[in-house]
């Protein structure tokens, strides 16, 4: 009978050998799709204000600093020295409701999968990467670290964190309107990484308001949201009655595509849940929804590329 550290030993050895083909995957990508997008996609200018030169023909023109032009009568831009560090960390909310998937993988695997993707490019990139994972039964902070070898286990100690247990679901579907208590280490994360650092936040995002604190994460740090959406997230089986069980109320319910009551309900949960989204993240650019039987690489790319696009024409 095989022991508690040999069964941990054989999970971490397949985490590992999990993420280093998605690292080959990654480089492949950076090497041959994305080239220097992840990093302005993630960082946008990415620069600090040095000093002010003279324009010259061929500089940026957004870079013009008008009030020493309107001064001396003649062009002047602002130069910038480029901030080389990218810090990532990564919050990963693992709420019950992640468990639920209609298809052949959960919400939550696909969101690990994602997460790991996002460090792998932070690792080929040379940046620094952390994470912090937060459930119901507490949790673990890792703060950044820089090379390849730390940062592949910094993400299988990610992947390997314990599924949440069912019993911590709560017995109703709480009101977004009304303050629910949170498993998120607010105040901690505020501090687990440098000013300025990347933040993304995966999770199942539920209709909720804002948590307390969050303006302040969003000016210390560069904020984005990840979600993985089911399609019964998006809108219930039309012409079919189904029973599934619940994770979040914790029992089994019955799904009726037929009851105009259920899907306009269900409807209803849906606005509330893309507006809840949407005001944690107001910028369109700093939001990535995929479903679970979705290429998770091949949407980064096009997020990168959406953001790379948007940061040329600004």
């Amino acid at each position: 009978m095989p022991s508690t550290v040999q069964e941990h030993t054989s999970l971490v050895t397949s985490q590992l050998a999990l993420l280093k083909q998605l690292e080959w995957r990654v480089r492949h990508a950076v090497e041959n799709v994305l080239s220097g997008e992840y990093r302005s996609a993630f960082r946008g200018r990415g620069m600090e204000f040095d000093q002010v030169v003279k324009y010259t023909f061929g500089d940026d023109i957004r870079d013009i600093d008008w009030n020493v032009t309107a001064r001396l009568g003649e062009p002047y831009r602002k130069k910038f020295i480029e901030e080389r560090e990218v810090s990532l960390l990564l919050l990963f909310e693992d709420s019950v409701s992640l468990q639920f998937g209609s298809g052949a993988q959960s919400k939550r695997e696909a969101l690990l999968e994602l997460a790991g993707l996002v460090m792998m490019l932070g690792a080929v990139n040379r940046d620094r990467v952390g994470f912090l994972h937060a459930s119901p039964a507490g949790y673990t902070l890792k703060e950044p670290v820089r090379g390849r070898g730390q940062i592949l286990h910094a993400a299988a100690q990610l992947l390997g964190q314990p599924i949440p247990s069912l019993s911590t679901a709560s017995p109703q579907t709480p009101d977004p309107k009304s303050q629910t208590p949170s498993f998120i280490p607010w105040r901690l994360l505020a501090k687990a990484a440098p000013r300025h650092s990347i933040l993304i936040w995966l999770g199942d995002f539920p209709p909720r308001i804002e948590p307390e604190g969050w303006s302040v994460l969003s000016r210390r740090y560069q904020t984005m949201g990840f979600r993985v959406e089911d399609p019964w997230d998006r809108e219930l089986p039309a012409g079919r009655v189904l029973t599934t069980y619940d994770p979040v109320a914790g029992r089994l319910v019955n799904l009726n595509g037929n009851s105009s009551a259920q899907r306009a309900a269900h409807a209803e949960w849906v606005a509330q849940r893309d507006a809840s989204f949407r005001a944690l993240f107001p910028d369109p650019l700093a939001r990535l929804t995929v479903r679970p039987d979705q290429e998770r690489l091949e949407a980064l790319v096009r997020f990168f590329h959406a953001r790379m696009f948007a940061g040329h024409r600004r």
